[in-house]
């Protein structure tokens, strides 16, 4: 028994290594990304601590190398799912009890492990898996994944501490329970960090959880659960479940126990998993919580007055980065007459200095490949749609399917600002610029307010202070995650709480404080040290 109170370590982002070339850290990538290139691994699920195999495997290849086969994982059939929903529940009620401090100091170490002995694996496993730049791969597989664990268990303390006022005779106290049931975890491919925040956000708080990530995101995944595992997390309070969404969603949802769902994808999916949540609502023990996270049609606005070549830069890291399958991604720009040509000329010569290739074998390369089949087709039409609907390509716009699924970074020009790339998410490597005349400023903010059914990110460039105060209250509801001079993306844990509105999702701030009250069912307790004995009150005298 130890005694004596400890307090969590005051976080600090994880530092975001360079790998320069002929630096110590950069070989040491390079040879975890070539041993993980000549392996072809077997990726079981993890149920109640257990790896279990199926025989239902599918395969995972490298988006910009298509024959090289990274891994062979195991899907769940109905059996796998009822499973592992028994092994959250056998663990649900002693991970409950678990001090918070205990539980929390298992995170703590798997975020020393992750940005530590397993840095190169889970940025190789990133790098190869979803087709992501070294330095894309380092600032959230890596470091983000890292902070999202420290700054949640500070979190965490922030929320235990506070207690209610007592008075002299009565002591009152907050029990923050986690829910009655299982969380379930759906994960998108394109963050190796939110992938794992998803379910270790709730379980720190000490719930159980069913974890189903991308098929497109499985080996990060596996690796991600390796390290929790060596961190000390128990059997069966993280469940790792392979393959189709539909059937373990079917499964889970249906459940009694089902008590929250905690989503990052696709908006046309997050709508289908609420409606199959109300339609189930008399079957569960408690109304789940859902906190959900979906997409973006990301804008950039520049005012008269903005510089020209910082405002060139974060267009093109903004909308490039990661081949622009970021929900914060820039997908939408609007600059005014006087500036677009310096803009025209800045872009067409960045497009032409962007590498596009194999980010696994050049860690100096830019941009990787979109991640599968069905994303390159559709950036494909989109960009030959727009050339027949008479947009001008200003950079870019090849494609090329013969080694991986290549999108060259692509600049469209349309003269109308409700056309399909202005409008529509792509998710994709493809930017639609549409230049307004100067003295439309104010015209303009409203369109880029009433464009998208979104409010995700976006951003304004402007040195006039005016301007930049008229955006911002003009533009409150346009976006969740607003930035002033600088491109919409790259939110950091502790410093840009990142969450939208609108149809981009439930906005509770992923990195936040605000995310981690999501898991708890508060619980009022009042005690009494002297209790009344006589039943009347002072009024009722004679």
């Amino acid at each position: 028994m130890n005694d004596g109170h400890v307090t969590i370590p005051e976080p600090r982002n994880e530092p975001v290594r360079e790998y320069r070339p002929g630096t110590t850290e950069r070989t040491s990538l390079e040879r975890r990304l070539g041993s993980m290139a000549t392996e072809t691994a077997e990726l079981p699920m993890v149920i109640g601590g257990k790896a279990v195999t199926s025989g239902e495997t599918f395969e995972r290849r490298a988006p910009h190398r298509l024959e090289l086969e990274l891994a062979r994982a195991h899907g769940a059939r109905a059996e796998d799912v009822e499973r592992a929903i028994q092994a959250a529940s056998t663990a649900s009620g002693e991970w409950a009890r678990t001090p918070w401090k205990d539980r929390a100091e298992i995170f703590l170490k798997a975020a020393d492990l992750i940005a530590g002995p397993y840095r190169d694996t889970i940025n190789a496993a990133t790098i190869l898996g979803q087709s992501k730049s070294v330095h894309q791969a380092e600032i959230e597989a890596a470091c983000e994944l890292a902070d999202f664990l420290r700054f949640n268990a500070h979190y965490a303390e922030r929320i235990y501490a506070d207690q209610p006022l007592s008075v002299p005779g009565v002591r009152n106290r907050t029990d923050y329970r986690p829910l009655e049931g299982f969380v379930l975890a759906i994960t998108p491919f394109n963050f190796t960090a939110i992938a794992a925040n998803l379910p270790t956000a709730p379980a720190m708080m000490g719930n159980v959880a069913l974890w189903k990530p991308s098929e497109k995101q499985v080996l990060a995944a596996h690796y991600t659960m390796e390290a929790l595992v060596e961190a000390g997390l128990p059997d069966g309070v993280i469940n790792l479940l392979h393959g189709d969404g539909a059937l373990v969603s079917d499964v889970a949802m249906t459940h009694e126990d089902f008590a929250g769902l905690h989503f990052t994808g696709s908006l046309p999916v997050l709508e289908h998993l609420w409606k199959k949540t109300g339609e189930n609502l008399g079957r569960y023990r408690s109304f789940p919580r859902i906190v959900g996270e979906t997409g973006g049609k990301d804008f950039v606005i520049a005012h008269p007055s903005a510089g020209v070549e910082s405002l060139v830069v974060a267009l093109g890291r903004g909308a490039f980065e990661y081949q622009g399958q970021k929900c914060s991604a820039a997908s939408r720009a609007y600059i005014p007459r006087s500036l677009w040509p310096a803009v025209e000329d800045g872009v067409r010569a960045m497009v032409d200095e962007i590498t596009v290739g194999d980010v696994g074998g050049d860690l100096s390369t830019f941009m990787g490949a979109v991640i599968d089949d069905a994303a390159f087709r559709k950036h494909r039409e989109a960009i030959a749609r727009a050339r027949r609907e008479g947009l001008e390509v200003v950079a870019g716009g090849g494609t090329d399917e013969s080694e991986g699924w290549f999108v060259e970074p692509t600049v469209l020009r349309t003269e109308d600002p409700q056309s399909d790339t202005m409008v529509r998410e792509l998710f994709g490597p493809i930017l639609t610029v549409f230049v307004y005349e100067d003295a439309r400023w104010e015209e303009t903010l409203d369109l880029v307010d009433s464009t998208s059914p979104y409010g995700l990110t976006g951003a304004v460039f402007a040195r006039d202070r005016g301007a930049i105060r008229e955006a911002t209250d003009r533009l409150r509801q346009a976006a969740g995650n607003f930035y002033v001079n600088d491109k919409p993306t790259g939110a950091i844990v502790g410093q840009q709480p990142f969450g939208g509105a609108r149809r981009s999702g439930t906005n509770d701030k992923a990195g936040s404080v605000m995310n981690m009250l999501r898991w708890v069912s508060p619980r009022a307790i009042k005690e009494v040290s002297v209790p009344a004995e006589d039943w009347r009150y002072p009024h009722m005298g004679a």
